[in-house]
């Protein structure tokens, strides 16, 4: 998607705090962080929405949550927790359509969210 935020941070014509990548992912620092350790999961694949994942997309999700973990290890949260978060849609609080997960860590995270 040419217009595509996420799609263009995945590219590399949009400058982002790059934290893991590899060739079906990229991750990085949100510009607004909520939390001390607040990262951005993202495929490059564009995929608006959870409603718009395919069958042929099991493989791409899997390798979100294994990029996930690799992340919090990286980011020596892995132990202590995080909490991954996925909005679909705007009632939901998704701001940029292309799939992402928010990787929160790095303080005590209190439940209900939002």
């Amino acid at each position: 998607m040419k217009e595509c935020l996420f799609c263009k941070i995945a590219g590399k014509q949009i400058p982002a705090k790059i934290v893991y990548e590899d060739e079906r992912v990229v991750a990085f620092r949100d510009i607004n962080p909520k939390a001390p350790v607040h990262i951005l999961i993202i495929p490059r694949k564009h995929i608006e929405t959870v409603m718009d994942v395919k069958s042929g997309d099991r493989e791409l999700m899997g390798d979100l949550f294994i990029a996930a973990r690799k992340i919090a290890e990286k980011e020596g949260v892995g132990e202590s927790g995080f909490r991954l978060i996925q909005n679909c849609k705007a009632d939901a609080g998704q701001e940029v359509f292309h799939i992402h997960f928010h990787l929160l860590a790095g303080r005590k995270l209190s439940w209900p969210h939002g």
